[in-house]
């Protein structure tokens, strides 16, 4: 069998200039034969960890590598091979972008000697001279340069290959046969047209020579690269040889999280048990048995999986935002830790309410806590913000990126203008897709064409949808997370490419919150809403009028006057329960405690109500239907929210006893529910279900009812408990005007204005605002916080 790899591989993640995600490369690379396949986009490591984690997964070597352009127009394709080339890529793609605009970065040939130990170059398409040849060489050294050889039937390309190999073996240089892959099958020739035609803002038809000469630029077999080469067989067979000596894998990365410092005679578990011991004789009240017992617990699980420092940061933080009077709460699955309780990270008393510690952390699941801080938007969060960077060093700590991918709307408004579409036939074309998320796989933009009454067999519309379909997923650009932050022992930009943020002060590296999860990269989201500026501000109004200082991990759990608000539905300014679907629900459910307040929130989701979860629950809480349980072995699970699957904790239980599946398997599964990029992995999660069940006895229909429960994405609900308990208990329950009169102020924070409506009179007398009157065009006009 012929042993070919190809090293000159694009992805979409190359941004309009490749056609395939890098998970289909790498699975398409498999079925072909291919042994290794080398990732090498433009500028960038972004596509890196799904191609790694793909081609692991298939058993293949994934090599790394970028194309980075040259200040002097030249463009240079590198491979790593070895940790110190993989920093010194990093670096130098850090290097070129932080002191350019965003996409205008370019290496100066200073900085490409700087960075080459470790590197391999390949001679790219650019012309084959000789000064070219000798300039690579006098950069990398004649070990690390490689004369490429790329055909896809064009007779100048033919003319350049002629010239290389010519040169290759008189500076005694390696042949290399590459393909210049662009994407993975030949169908996908005509998406990365329309890309193209993206990318240079014009139509397909007037892209001309913009546009590719063929679909020769796919993932071929080796046998099919061996015989393209025939008349060289050692460029294919240097490829082999070149893959033995490229020994890095984005396994070797060296990432350390931040030692915490301690003081002398301490380690960073003795001082973590100090600092649990003090927060937890403060939290309960008094300091029982079963707490001590389960922090004990946890504790233990913390030190065995070396983790003291990691909860130390985060401490770290509350005790800034304690200090600077900023309004801090932690949410998340840690709101199921008492360690995060006693710390002051959560609020809720995970003990007392009997959450599952396992669902924060477990031996198990084999990855770091994920531990989000809800703060007060605005300038109060950007201080938290600045002050990790100043901590840990403008290289040491950089917010996660978000990868902007093509979805729905998106998708039709690009690839309608690549197709020349007008303006008018864009926007009924765009307007007729719906959002991105998971639907039924019945539901087909086939389907939806149809039913909008669009012609099928019209030649440019079967062309708009095939190309509208293909898009999806693929990345468009890279934007940033709306917290994430990743912190590291050292410098960042040695582990993972960094760039400027669209925010003067912020850097941001290129891999997104999934890819760093994946990798064992350990990120803290510090999350910014406007409602905890209200709250924040709430709580100032209470101390200074009423001379009560609020402590939210005591707040009472059952006022009848929070409990009365919620069942008449008079729930606004109350967080999480005041739109208007939940203002409807509330009526029926009628909450009458505070577990009812955590179902209340979890229910009105997009999960649940497209899981058809909503009115069976509500009929069964009001008496109209029967409690009945999708089979006896999950009664245990079921029982407390009658029979109806609401949370993703039960989702998880459920798939473990029903469909065998292991813990991990069941973190895999909780992953999948919030994994927007991509419907095949929901797909073959339900493959593994039904395969499951059916080994239980559940078969055939019986299975529907389970399976619906993959809808449920994350219910927010363990996430949000401090939110809810505050809201209700400040605002409604113990100072109603103060709240009312903090709402009442357009401009705390970033909150949303409020409409005159949801304001009272005695809350804007209670701190001398004055109620506004409506204005002449009937609208409410906003008030000002100036008396605030």
């Amino acid at each position: 069998m012929t042993d070919f790899i190809d090293f000159h591989v694009r992805s979409a993640f190359s941004f309009l200039e490749g056609a395939s995600l890098p998970e289909d490369l790498a699975l398409r690379a498999s079925d072909l034969g291919h042994s290794a396949l080398a990732l090498m986009d433009r500028d960038n490591l972004c596509g890196a960890p799904r191609f790694y984690m793909a081609a692991k997964k298939l058993g293949a070597r994934a090599h790394i590598g970028a194309e980075i352009t040259g200040a002097d127009g030249d463009y240079y394709p590198l491979l790593v091979e070895n940790r110190t080339g993989y920093q010194n890529l990093c670096r130098l793609i850090t290097s070129m972008k932080l002191r350019a605009p965003k996409g205008e970065a370019t290496a100066s040939e200073e900085e490409l000697q700087q960075y080459a130990e470790g590197l391999v170059c390949l001679s790219g398409e650019g012309a084959p001279t000789r000064a070219r040849f000798e300039k690579l060489v006098r950069i990398f050294g004649r070990r690390n340069v490689y004369a490429e050889l790329q055909r896809h039937f064009h007779r100048d390309e033919e003319m350049r290959n002629q010239a290389a190999i010519d040169l290759g073996r008189s500076m005694k240089l390696p042949l290399l046969a590459t393909n210049g892959v662009r994407h993975a099958t030949p169908g996908e020739r005509e998406l990365l047209d329309a890309l193209t035609a993206v990318r240079h803002k014009t139509t397909v038809m007037e892209a001309g020579q913009l546009l590719a000469r063929n679909a020769e630029r796919l993932l071929k077999s080796p046998r099919a690269m061996a015989y393209l080469f025939s008349d060289v067989p050692e460029a294919v067979e240097e490829t082999a040889e070149l893959s033995k000596r490229l020994d890095f894998t984005l396994a070797n990365l060296g990432y350390e999280f931040p030692k915490y410092p301690v003081p002398p005679g301490e380690t960073m578990n003795s001082f973590l048990r100090k600092r649990t011991d003090e927060g937890a004789r403060r939290r309960y009240r008094p300091y029982h048995e079963r707490a001590r017992r389960q922090i004990e617990r946890e504790l233990a699980l913390i030190e065995k999986l070396d983790l003291a420092g990691y909860f130390l940061i985060v401490w770290d933080l509350i005790e800034f935002c304690r200090r600077e009077g900023i309004l801090v709460q932690g949410r998340g699955s840690a709101a199921n830790s008492a360690v995060c309780y006693s710390l002051g990270i959560t609020a809720v008393d995970p003990v007392a309410m009997d959450l599952l510690f396992e669902r924060f952390l477990s031996e198990e699941r084999g990855e770091w806590p994920d531990i989000d801080l809800d703060l007060p938007s605005g300038d109060q969060r950007e201080r938290v913000i600045q002050y990790v960077y100043e901590r840990y060093g403008k290289r040491g700590a950089a917010m996660t990126a978000n990868v902007i991918t093509y979805r729905g709307r998106s998708a039709a408004r690009d690839i309608g203008k690549a197709l020349g579409f007008d303006p008018a036939s864009l926007g009924r074309l765009s307007a007729l897709v719906a959002h991105w998320g998971w639907r039924d796989p019945a539901d087909t933009a086939d389907r939806q064409f149809k039913q909008a009454g669009f012609d099928l067999n019209d030649a440019r519309i079967r062309k708009f949808l095939s190309l509208y379909v293909a898009a999806q997923n693929l990345p468009r650009h890279l934007g940033q997370h709306s917290g994430g932050m990743v912190i590291c022992q050292g410098q960042l930009d040695a582990v993972v490419p960094l760039e400027p943020a669209t925010m003067p002060g912020r850097v941001v590296i290129e891999w997104d919150k999934d890819d760093c999860a994946d990798l064992g990269l350990i990120k803290v989201d510090l999350l910014g809403l406007g409602m905890m500026a209200v709250l924040e501000e709430s709580i100032e109004l209470i101390r200074d009028h009423y001379g009560e200082e609020v402590d939210l991990a005591h707040l009472p759990q059952n006022d009848p006057r929070v409990y009365k608000a919620l069942q008449e539905a008079d729930t606004i300014g109350m967080f999480q329960v005041e739109s208007r679907a939940q203002m409807s629900c509330l009526p029926r459910l009628k909450p009458k405690k505070f577990y009812d307040i955590v179902v209340q929130v979890a229910i009105i989701r997009p999960g649940p109500i497209v899981g058809k979860m909503l009115h069976p629950y509500l009929n069964r809480r009001q008496g109209f239907e029967k409690t009945i349980c999708m089979h006896p072995s999950l009664e245990p699970i079921l029982k407390r929210t009658l029979g109806v699957p609401l949370f993703q904790e039960q989702l998880l239980r459920m798939a473990m006893i029903a469909a065998n599946f292991s813990g991990g398997e069941a973190e895999e599964l909780r992953r999948a529910m919030g994994f927007k990029r991509s419907q095949a992995r929901m797909r073959e999660i339900e493959t593994r279900l039904r395969s499951g069940m059916a080994a239980n006895g559940i078969v055939g229909e019986t299975q529907d009812p389970r399976v619906a429960c993959r809808q449920l994405r994350t219910d927010r609900l363990r996430q949000r408990l401090f939110e809810v308990q505050l809201s209700g208990g400040v605002y409604r329950g113990h100072s109603q005007p103060a709240a009312d009169g903090v709402l009442s102020s357009g401009d705390i924070g970033e909150r949303r204005a409020t409409p005159r409506s949801a304001f009272s009179s005695r809350g804007c007398d209670a701190v001398g605002m004055e109620v506004p009157s409506r204005a002449g065009n009937g609208q409410w006009p906003l008030v000002s916080a100036a008396g605030v």
